[in-house]
């Protein structure tokens, strides 16, 4: 995973100015239940027989780390900011199946701070539809298109805090193979901006998503803003409250009230 993501993080010297139609397809993969247990330690799901609803863009992470490497991919990886996640579970998927995983890019459109575009990832059981994602990455530049994202019901600002370790990222990189610099070290995070490593996005996902898992329907959608970095060692405060078509939950800075996480989950339509 390593090259293929120092790949990705090039300039892009000939690439052109419109997403590549292009796909990538992982045929028959196999679901390593070690893995999955490593998973789920880390983001608080508890050990079944079923993947965690969010455990399937770890499949599908190689597969946008190809696209987002192709010549004809207008972005380098690095400096693209993750927005946005959408994340519909049809069924829980067992630990015995064997998936397909197809992902493509779509929809590049203006945005107030640049271009944004989704990373769309399906994932079918022998031909049946049990799990679909849509994540939202800005390229900043000059924009003139909208500036506001996906609305969310307000979930209160305090909660449960988690106290998060300063490896938490490294240790995510290690199940997840994003070993984005900006999650690693001080140091790396610091030659992007960060005045320290960060966590990952999917990982606050996640780790939510774990937290309400038994509130949860089988057949349910999972959609997360992503705000304010959470850097780390730090404290997040976790607080979820219910709405008509489910929970609506946040991260919040338990200090400032400051959002690093807004998210929501409802029924599939």
């Amino acid at each position: 995973m390593i090259p293929l993501l120092v790949k990705a993080a090039l300039p892009k010297l000939n690439a052109g100015s419109e997403l590549p139609d292009v796909s990538k397809v992982r045929h028959d993969a196999p679901i390593d239940p070690r893995h999955v247990a490593s998973y789920a330690a880390l983001c608080g799901f508890p050990r079944k027989d079923v993947l965690p609803l969010p455990y399937p863009h770890l499949l599908a992470f190689g597969l946008h780390l190809e696209i987002m490497a192709d010549g004809s991919f207008p972005f380098p990886a690095i400096g693209t900011v993750h927005l946005e996640n959408s994340i519909t579970q049809y069924r829980p998927i067992g630990l015995d199946e064997r998936l397909q995983v197809t992902a493509r890019p779509a929809d590049l459109r203006p945005h107030a701070k640049g271009q944004v575009f989704d990373m769309v990832t399906t994932v079918h059981s022998r031909a049946e539809l049990v799990w679909e994602e849509t994540s939202t990455f800005l390229r900043r530049g000059s924009g003139d298109g909208p500036g506001t994202g996906t609305s969310f019901p307000d979930a209160p600002d305090h909660g449960i805090d988690w106290k998060l370790p300063g490896d938490l990222g490294r240790r995510y990189a290690g199940v997840s193979g994003d070993r984005n610099p900006i999650h690693l070290y001080p140091l790396t995070a610091k030659a992007f901006g960060f005045p320290r490593q960060i966590a990952h996005g999917m990982w606050s996902l996640a780790r939510c998503v774990g937290a309400i898992e038994n509130r949860l329907p089988d057949a349910a959608t999972v959609a997360v803003a992503f705000k304010k970095p959470i850097l780390l060692p730090g404290t997040v405060s976790f607080g979820t409250t219910r709405t008509d078509d489910g929970w609506a939950f946040a991260l919040t800075n338990p200090k400032s009230g400051a959002p690093h996480l807004a998210g929501a989950t409802s029924t599939p339509r």
